[in-house]
């Protein structure tokens, strides 16, 4: 009976002792567990970082566009117009012989308007119209514009010069390419400087504006002409640059209990 006494005892006594080191142990997981980085979220609640990249990309233009304006007075409304069309043949014969195509000719602004005295009495009509071409071929492009100018006579007006990009995707997906890479750097020392992790990406969006773009594909009406002999206007197609901008959002990473 004695030594079954003491066995019970000591089982007792052992089972007492697992429980209490049990207890402890599940305390000290707890602490641990209490202690740990919760997994970040891109919950509504949870913490997060906002940072904007910018990018930039360049490269050298390869299209040229130009528009001229061709505007005639004559005494009656149809005599403007065959006048106004008359120069608006040669300057499109002067272009296509200059190896601008077709499809890279348009005709805008059409109007005809009769012209007034100052004692309000019509004295004539007035007809303008617009020639927009695109031009590829920068070594001839200061020869056709000599040319077309002088085609239509004075009443030719060039309206503007314009240097672009044929196809710009190329260089706007490096421009986003360089904003998101400042996003992530701006991202990471801010987080490290606030003692913080980054968690998952929570957003990526594009806030770059979208660019406008020209494009011809009407067949313009033309009569034959020869190229005048001219001094060709000088022109530097410079660089093209494009800027992108993003909005990059990160879960943060909860290291510590937060109030």
């Amino acid at each position: 009976m004695h030594k079954r006494t003491v066995t019970v005892a000591g089982v007792v006594a052992v089972t007492v002792a697992l429980a209490v080191g049990g207890v402890a142990l599940g305390l000290a997981v707890s602490n641990r567990s209490s202690s740990a980085a919760a997994p970040a979220s891109c919950s509504s609640s949870a913490p997060k970082l906002t940072v904007q990249g910018t990018g930039d990309a360049s490269a050298t233009p390869d299209l040229l566009t130009v528009s001229v304006d061709i505007s005639v007075t004559d005494p009656s409304a149809q005599a403007s117009l065959v006048d106004d069309n008359k120069r608006a043949d040669a300057v499109t014969a002067v272009l296509e012989q200059g190896g601008v195509a077709d499809k890279d000719i348009q005709t805008s602004n059409v109007s005809i308007d009769p012209d007034y005295s100052s004692t309000g009495a019509i004295t004539g009509y007035v007809m303008t119209n617009t020639l927009t071409a695109n031009l590829h071929n920068f070594s001839t492009a200061g020869s056709v514009i000599d040319a077309l100018t002088a085609a239509a006579g004075n009443a030719t007006r060039l309206d503007s010069l314009t240097f672009s990009l044929q196809d710009p995707r190329a260089i706007e997906d490096q421009a986003r390419t360089d904003a998101v890479h400042q996003a992530v750097s701006h991202a990471r020392s801010m987080a490290q400087a606030a003692g913080e992790r980054l968690g998952p990406v929570c957003s990526l969006s594009d806030d770059t504006p979208l660019p406008v773009y020209y494009g011809f594909g009407n067949d313009v009406a033309h009569s034959s002409a020869a190229v005048p002999s001219a001094s060709p206007v000088p022109l530097q197609a410079g660089t093209q640059q494009v800027t992108a901008q993003v909005t990059l959002v990160y879960a943060l990473e909860q290291g510590r209990a937060r109030a």
